[in-house]
């Protein structure tokens, strides 16, 4: 493997949920695909942290709460919201982890976007940029120096979490083999902009 682990290394599993993975509501293109590669991974870690995007009904960040068309943009309180078809609804199917994933392996499960006016993409604070989830408090307790991050999508959620870890002080990698992205309007390549700014390094799994 390319990545060799630490005792003070963290994987952060973000959002392999059925709304995430083919024939879901917001389907990122082989998004299922990370599955094995995900449960051979945590195998290897200390602490595995996974990320569950887990919306009310009605939320601020679905097109049909506003009568508009999936992926049209308004302005919240917070900045510029995409508008997502329905997806992440809580206690759904959708909203479940990939059958296949071995969530068993989770030792915590981050919630997020279930303020209904309040989208979320980052495991450790929320769109606003105010409401923290506790992610960065529970890692350093936790004595980790160091995450990984894989999962869905890669230039959305997964690029969110990695960008504000290293704003947290953590030294982050992000296992491109273990991400599928959506890539709407150039937004891969503006996320490797993002990481290379940041210091997030971009490596293989295997």
């Amino acid at each position: 493997m390319a990545i060799e682990t630490r005792e003070t290394d963290a994987l952060i599993v973000v959002d392999v949920q059925n709304d995430f993975c083919p024939g879901g509501a917001l389907a990122v293109s082989g998004g299922d695909e990370v599955v094995p590669l995900v449960n051979e991974m945590a195998r290897h870690f200390q602490t595995v942290v996974f990320t569950q995007d887990w919306h009310p009904e009605g939320h601020a960040s679905f097109a049909s709460t506003h009568g508009l068309a999936p992926f049209d943009t308004i302005e919240l309180a917070y900045g510029t919201q995409v508008l997502w078809p329905d997806h992440c609804v809580q206690g759904t199917p959708g909203a479940a982890f990939h059958p296949a994933l071995n969530a068993t392996m989770a030792q915590m499960i981050v919630r997020k976007g279930f303020r209904a006016g309040i989208d979320s993409y980052s495991g450790f604070t929320e769109a606003d940029r105010r409401s923290p989830t506790g992610l960065a408090g529970y890692l350093r307790e936790r004595g980790v120096e160091r995450v990984v991050v894989a999962g869905l999508a890669l230039d959305f959620c997964v690029a969110w979490t990695a960008l504000d870890a290293r704003g947290a002080g953590f030294e982050v990698i992000v296992a491109e083999d273990a991400c599928r992205a959506i890539d709407l309007d150039g937004s891969l390549s503006r996320t490797f902009a993002s990481f290379e700014e940041a210091g997030v390094a971009r490596r293989r799994w295997s």
